[in-house]
Formats: C-alpha cells, structure tokens, sequence
C-alpha cells in the first residue's frame, strides 16, 4: 500500500470531531486531531459557516487523499438527527468542491475495526485508538477519538 492520509470526520453541529491519519505499509501515524465548536447561541447558518471554514482549512493543511465520514445508518436521538445531517451537507459539499472522496461507516464499521467487537464499549474503541496510533493518552473530546477510530476504519478497509 502506498501512503495515504485520511481524514476522519464525526459531524455535527456543535461539535464536529477530526482526525487526520497517515497510513504506509500499515504503520499509521496520528498528524492531528480536535473538534470544530460551534455555539448554542449562534445561528444555524453561522455554526455551518465555521465549520466549513475550519474544516476548508484543516484539508488545505493536510491534503487528505479521502474524507472518512461517520454515517447516519442509525440514529438514536431524532432531536439532533437534523443538525447532524446539516454538518454532513457541509462535509460533503467541501470533499465535492475540493474532489476528496467520501467514504462512510457506522459505528459498528469502527468498532470492528479497531476493537474487533461491533458492541464494543466507547471506552473500549478509545483505547485501541490510543494504542494503534501510539498516542500518550487517550484522545479527548470523545468526538475526536471517534474521528480517529473512524479514519482507522477506512485505512484497515483498504489494508485488509
């Protein structure tokens, strides 16, 4: 496998988790990750604005070859499914204008593909994301490390 950087993405509108990897001859190295903040507050068309913003910044940054997204397969509170699809429309029309592809996965998807267990607890999947990238501590806020775990789902996908 050739290198390739992916860059994982948890949305939403509040907080949209990133998680950008590098992956070469299944040595994975973790180049960043954090979440975009939005606030309660603010408009829904501001809080989309910044997350384009930024998110347009951190693929500028880091030229990923691929934008690994966490799908809405299925969806436990109606309340925020609206405000999370909204974020997904932002991602999506940046990795169109910018011609990244898109790759989506549910949860279960990274679950197996860091723990190996599709029931795995969040604890669980962040330590395995903070052992496969070799990272000090366990990355925070829960958000990123989603990002992360789904980042590393694309890449084992690709490798296995």
């Amino acid at each position: 496998m050739s290198k390739i950087t992916v860059m994982g993405i948890d949305p939403g509108t509040a907080t949209t988790g990133y998680g950008v990897i590098s992956a070469e001859n299944k040595i994975f190295n973790c180049l960043e990750y954090g979440i975009i903040g939005t606030s309660s507050k603010w408009k829904t068309e501001d809080r989309l604005n910044k997350i384009n913003n930024d998110l347009s910044i951190l693929i500028e940054k880091h030229q990923p070859n691929v934008l690994a997204v966490e799908s809405l397969f299925f969806f436990k509170n109606a309340k925020t499914i609206i405000p999370v699809s909204q974020a997904r429309g932002v991602i999506l029309m940046i990795a169109s204008s910018k011609q990244i592809p898109v790759y989506e996965y549910t949860p279960l998807q990274a679950k197996m593909a860091t723990v190996g267990y599709g029931r795995a607890e969040k604890k669980q999947v962040q330590e395995m994301v903070k052992i496969l990238l070799e990272l000090d501590t366990i990355p925070r806020p829960d958000d990123a490390a989603d990002a992360l775990a789904i980042a590393i789902c694309h890449i084992s996908n690709q490798l296995f």
